[in-house]
């Protein structure tokens, strides 16, 4: 982490709040398949409410990076709220199973032998809406993520080398085992530091970081770090962080948007505890009647979509590399196909509707479109390349210019 520049620290109360060979169908769903990527994996966040603004000692920016950095809280439980907005196309539902099948293969909505319970599938529902989740941690070995729904309930468990995945409203169990330090297949963020490590990683020269003030979260103390860029061009307008005043653990994770208005996703707890979760917390087994899929046994049927899969992965990031720097960064690589028809001339009715998604442009490149959200843009040029990044429109073409 490169040091914090110390003109924009400022102590806490000072300061005001600032305002993550191929058929022609698989190509079609290139800009559904980025933006529901990039919301899954940018952990960004609606202005940090709370309710009193505590008298709390000065400390600087760089102490409460510091702060969060060496916190080492173990155990912990609490209800945690996350609702994301990034301002995607209603696709009634297309662009949710579109992502639910890429992330578990056949079946990963629970058809052709997959299973609904598969956490690889089930959480890819938090890239968009608002949702409630109940978390608990005792130590790197126990863990457990709830996601409540209407009437039904989702869980996952960590216990051990046991990871189990719970669907209450299909009844079905999904079961893996981790091997010596491998971790659980749980990297979908869940809690405000799981968000707020992502966004840590982003501070360096291009990055403006201060402490505006205090708040109090889920009853707790905090204080307000807001890092915001430097720079030009990106759609990032600030991230929000409240940080423990006792523990230094992230209890709230905020990203608004340079455009303005709501948040692009806001995860904060409503409710916290820093006692040991009893122990009966991370205990399951299969309810009676439950349909159990063993993690290698949804391998075995089918290897050859995950051979066909893994190819086709990559031979698409083939070549990818990075433009810019910090906040401006951009990912590019070459689909290695044609480009999307996005005119009625060029693909009929699929190419108007294409189109329709997003705004035609031309540049030295050539031409192509540009699919937008809140946060991340996507440049698809008419010969299958791809830019993507927390960049503006115009920041796309340019780099697609500069690499003609």
């Amino acid at each position: 982490m490169a040091p914090i520049d110390s003109d924009d620290n400022t102590t806490a109360g000072a300061g005001e709040e600032p305002g993550g060979g191929r058929s022609r169908a698989a190509r079609y769903v290139v800009p559904v398949a980025v933006m529901g990527l990039a919301a899954a994996t940018i952990g960004l966040v609606p202005a940090l409410a709370d309710s009193g603004d505590p008298d709390l000692p000065k400390v600087t920016a760089e102490e409460l990076v510091q702060k969060i950095a060496e916190s080492d809280v173990q155990q912990l439980s609490g209800t945690v709220r996350i609702s994301t907005d990034l301002g995607l196309p209603d696709l009634g539902g297309l662009e949710s199973g579109m992502m639910s099948g890429m992330a578990g293969g056949p079946g990963g909505g629970g058809k052709d032998g997959g299973s609904s319970a598969d956490p690889s599938a089930k959480l890819t529902e938090l890239a968009s809406g608002s949702h409630t989740l109940r978390v608990a941690a005792d130590g790197p070995d126990r863990q457990k993520v709830s996601l409540l729904e209407d009437a039904a309930e989702y869980s996952l468990i960590h216990d051990g080398k046991d990871v189990w995945g719970y669907d209450s409203k299909s009844n079905e169990v999904y079961h893996s085992t981790q091997e010596g330090e491998e971790r659980p297949e749980k990297d979908v963020p869940a809690t405000p530091k799981d968000f707020a490590d992502q966004a840590l990683k982003a501070i360096d020269d291009t990055t403006s970081v201060k402490v505006a003030g205090t708040a109090q979260v889920a009853g707790r103390d905090a204080y307000r770090l807001v890092v915001e860029p430097r720079q030009k061009g990106s759609t990032v307008g600030a991230v929000t962080v409240a940080v423990d005043a006792e523990t230094g653990t992230p209890l709230k994770f905020t990203l608004t948007p340079a455009s303005g208005g709501a948040a692009v996703v806001d995860a904060g707890f409503t409710k916290v505890s820093f006692a040991k979760p009893d122990a009966s917390t991370f205990d399951f087994a299969p309810p009676k009647g439950a349909k159990v899929t063993e993690a290698d046994e949804k391998a075995a049927k089918a290897p050859e979509y995950g051979r066909k899969a893994e190819g086709d992965l990559a031979k698409e990031l083939d070549g990818l590399k990075v433009i810019g720097e910090g906040w401006n960064s951009i990912a590019a690589f070459d689909t290695g196909g044609q480009g999307l028809p996005t005119g009625a001339e060029a693909g009929g009715d699929l190419g108007g509707f294409l189109g329709s998604l997003g705004d035609q442009v031309k540049g030295d490149f050539g031409s192509g479109t540009v699919f937008k959200t809140r946060l991340v843009n996507a440049l698809i040029t008419e010969d299958g390349k791809v830019y993507a990044g927390a960049v503006t429109k115009d920041a796309l073409v340019k780099a697609a210019d500069a690499a003609k």
